[in-house]
């Protein structure tokens, strides 16, 4: 590694306190998607206190940002989170499930750390051009509403991302390892009934279940289940049952699907399909259905050029020193956990997963997607967590402020800075994976998932 990359990220070390506090304040105040005023207020402080140039409001997003440095060709980007999820409040340090606000938002999947470890990584590199004098621009972007609310999809759609020529990611986990899977599209459909209410026993005839109409349209889907490809997934969530009073016919009731396939054009299929089911339900029960397209993600592009140049910097970087402590948290964190555990075996992993050329398919789903189809993506993960410790639990919660996540969290830092800085330096490098990106897309463009009428949620 040269005395200028090295530096670079030494750099990281130099405000190592600064990302640590950030990442702690957002911890504290725990906001759901779009909603994530304190966090991305604190996020757009520390980047001006770093000084890069702040944008904010994008895609008129309040909670959606950008801190920039540098100037010209290439233009690198590192995607940040700062959402929480609901219900895994946690107070943190403790070893058992004990919430601090009973059925309150809490960090059960570490985007406390995600965003802030971006900014270390964003850091680096501009310090790393700065000393260099190398043209170049670095820009760290805020991105709200990762869980469920697909804020980069709402981005992309207005054109946030259209400059860039790669972008890094990571997040936090319980393995080191440069991501090899690739995710399922969705959409997300809310589907809401009118029907005329009577007195259920008096005057049945007079009534047009909305709750019917739910109810068949769940069984329809059932159904269907049998024809469409093995590998979608049609999930729903009855949202509105009309009431609580058995004695009245529902006019109203609402049911959420969330539809996945490997692929954004055979999720429109099965969209399409599941329509023409609402409204056969409808026909059924003589009702109005309200078809409501609420968000949507593409499937995530695995390019192999920008995993190889991650993976290279996840192995030559030195893994950060733990303490007893650290590994006696980790210990008892994970006994709390459903996982076998071996003798001797280190309770946060301590090795680096080889990199893996076969792409598998995740089930999960993420915006992160309609980025990697619009330039090259990396991704990494870094163990920040217990081994086997579930993300979307109280656990996750509870080690987010902990030593040993603020240490994994610097780590992804200077691993994130180190591949940026190589491409940088390696330009043929970059055209490679932007080739490789053209191929993947059969030289198509990318095609936003979310219809331009449709509004952001919550906003």
């Amino acid at each position: 590694m040269d005395q200028q990359k090295t530096a670079a990220l030494a750099s990281i070390d130099q405000i190592s306190q600064l990302i640590c506090d950030m990442s702690d304040s957002i911890w504290d105040v725990p906001e759901l998607g779009f909603q994530e005023f304190h966090a991305a207020q604190t996020q757009c402080d520390v980047l001006e206190k770093l000084g890069f140039h702040v944008e904010k409001n994008l895609a008129n997003i309040p909670t959606a940002f950008s801190g920039s440095w540098g100037s010209g060709k290439p233009v690198i980007a590192f995607m940040g989170e700062f959402d929480s999820l609901a219900t895994l409040s946690q107070k943190a340090g403790v070893t058992h499930a004990d919430p601090v606000v009973p059925d309150g938002n809490g960090h059960g999947c570490g985007h406390n750390l995600l965003g802030s470890g971006a900014i270390a990584a964003a850091y680096a590199v501009k310090e790393y051009l700065k000393t260099t004098g190398k043209q170049g621009t670095v820009i760290y972007y805020g991105c709200p509403a990762e869980e469920g609310g697909s804020g980069k999809t709402f981005m992309a759609r207005d054109g946030v991302f259209d400059d860039l020529d790669c972008a890094f990611y990571w997040h936090p986990g319980p393995v080191n390892w440069v991501n090899p899977n690739t995710t399922l599209a969705n959409y997300a459909v809310k589907y809401h009934f009118k029907g005329i209410s009577a007195h259920a026993s008096a005057g049945p005839h007079r009534g047009r279940s909305a709750l019917d109409a739910v109810e068949l349209m769940n069984t329809g889907i059932q159904y269907l289940r049998e024809h469409v490809p093995q590998e979608v997934r049609m999930h729903y969530a009855i949202t509105d049952a009309g009431g609580i009073s058995p004695n009245v016919v529902q006019s109203k009731a609402e049911v959420y699907y969330l539809i996945r396939a490997p692929k954004v054009a055979t999720v429109q299929e099965v969209y399409e399909r599941v329509n023409k089911v609402a409204q056969g339900a409808a026909m059924m029960t003589e009702t109005e259905v309200e078809i409501r397209f609420e968000k949507a993600c593409s499937e995530q592009l695995i390019n192999q050029t920008m995993n190889e140049v991650l993976h290279a910097n996840l192995s030559s970087i030195p893994l950060p020193e733990l303490t007893e402590e650290d590994l006696a948290f980790a210990q008892a964190i994970r006994e709390t956990t459903s996982a076998k555990i071996k003798p001797g075996e280190s309770p946060i992993i301590r090795t680096i997963s080889p990199l893996r050329r076969e792409v598998k398919l995740d089930y999960a789903s993420g915006d992160l997607g309609d980025v990697s189809q619009i330039c090259p993506v990396g991704e990494l993960m870094t163990a920040t967590w217990a081994r086997n410790t579930p993300s979307h639990a109280w656990q996750a919660t509870a080690q987010g402020k902990c030593p040993a996540a603020h240490k994994g969290m610097l780590f992804a830092g200077k691993v994130l800075a180190a591949a940026a800085i190589d491409l940088l330096n390696e330009p043929e490098k970059l055209a490679q994976a932007q080739a490789e990106l053209k191929e993947s897309m059969g030289g198509n463009p990318y095609f936003c998932p979310i219809p331009k009428g449709v509004p952001i949620p919550n906003l």
